[in-house]
């Protein structure tokens, strides 16, 4: 396998390791700098140079840098055109960096993060803080790493003080909740594919309340309980992303998603958690590079009038309660494919006698007309339900 790792420190020790491990698979491996690659866009298709040359690897390895961000996801965005393997994708990365972005996936996908709120306005502050749980608060930039941008306010003065600042430098700002049980704490969940391969925790020092290791902060290693392992696995998974570092914090009443990081330094998981977790990515790769995502979404969209739809069961009531069979027949060839995410799960075809929940989304996929004016007919019948007494659920699932 020809590995291509985009990074700009060929020196890092994170670069150093996942060279290493590549090596020892004899994997034709080597280091470029995304600001190096040209990208040509015509009608006929797409290129890419790297130092005037055709790319010519089989699989990419992103270590993309917060100040190069739009860049180097355009240039991802080049690979994913052209059907080259990238061990995370565009969408996820970006995702992933913008935080309020991160939170608002996470959160529509049921999983729990501090309550946070989005600020534009110096008069929002005071309501801000009440709505996520009030003094002291988190107050942090949307764009940021390594602890770079967040700030711990004790008091109203202080923090519209500081918003005011931020706002005047043209940062888009978050008033995050702040959970005490955590402070100067989190845990490092490194995830790979859909496993965790290591983790730690991280404590600050002195009065510093992050935890950051490039903050001098101690790591140590952790026992991961089940249920961190499984947020921690279901978070990179949201936000689209095969190789993740996601920082936990241990709330009263469970683990809480902090952050996730598309990517994430190998230095300080390896020393304290002593698992060769370069070597699980570069494995992880060697096996997955054979297959490329498909964004249905846009596969769709090359074919005309075909496309997706979905049905939020919570918008249609009369619906709940209703067999699956006795709204969407089999014999019905109008609607030929759909899913049902329910629980966590995406169930395909489901059986005829399944009865829809409040929580329920089913998704179609088809000619769009069609599937529009089956749907219409649908959400406006005057089906019976059959059971009027079933339990609205309260789970989800994307």
């Amino acid at each position: 396998m020809r590995l291509a790792i985009l990074s700009r420190g060929p020196r890092l020790y994170s670069t150093r390791r996942l060279v290493e491990e590549a090596r020892k698979r004899d994997c034709d491996v080597a280091v470029l700098d995304p600001l190096q690659f040209s990208l040509m866009i015509a009608d006929d298709g797409v290129q890419i140079l790297h130092k005037g040359e055709r790319f010519i690897h089989d699989a990419v390895l992103p270590r993309i840098g917060h100040s190069i961000t739009r860049h180097g996801v355009a240039l991802i965005r080049q690979f994913e055109q052209l059907g080259i393997y990238t061990s995370n994708s565009s969408s996820g990365i970006i995702q992933s960096r913008d935080k309020l972005r991160a939170s608002q996936i996470l959160a529509k996908n049921k999983i729990n993060i501090p309550r946070t709120a989005y600020v534009r306005d110096l008069r929002d502050v005071e309501k801000a803080i009440d709505e996520v749980g009030g003094l002291p608060v988190v107050i942090k930039v949307t764009q940021g790493t390594q602890g770079d941008g967040v700030f711990l306010r004790h008091t109203l003065r202080e923090s519209r003080h500081l918003v005011e600042a931020l706002l005047l430098t043209k940062k888009a700002v978050l008033i995050q909740e702040y959970i005490a049980e955590s402070h100067g704490k989190d845990i490092r969940v490194l995830v790979v594919g859909d496993k965790v391969v290591a983790s730690m925790r991280r404590k600050s020092r002195g009065r510093e309340f992050r935890s950051n290791y490039h903050l001098n902060g101690i790591i140590e290693k952790v026992d991961l309980p089940l249920e961190y392992e499984e947020l921690a696995k279901r978070a990179a998974r949201v936000l689209g992303l095969k190789v993740a570092g996601v920082d936990l914090l241990e709330g009263a009443d469970g683990p809480l998603v902090l952050e996730v990081n598309s990517s994430p330094g190998l230095e300080g998981i390896e020393k304290a958690s002593n698992v060769n977790v370069a070597a699980h990515i570069i494995e992880f790769i060697i096996e997955d590079h054979i297959f490329t995502d498909v964004d249905m979404a846009q596969v769709m969209r090359t074919q005309p009038g075909q496309g997706a739809l979905s049905l939020h069961l919570r918008n249609h009531p009369r619906l709940i309660g209703c067999a699956i069979g006795d709204i969407f027949p089999r014999n019905d060839k109008s609607i030929p494919v759909f899913a049902l995410s329910r629980d966590k799960k995406l169930e395909w075809n489901p059986e005829p006698h399944t009865q829809l929940r409040f929580d329920d989304v089913m998704i179609f996929y088809g000619e769009t007309r069609a599937l529009r004016s089956a749907l219409k007919k649908v959400t406006y019948s005057n089906l019976p339900r059959q059971n009027e007494n079933i339990p609205q659920d309260d789970s989800t699932s994307i």
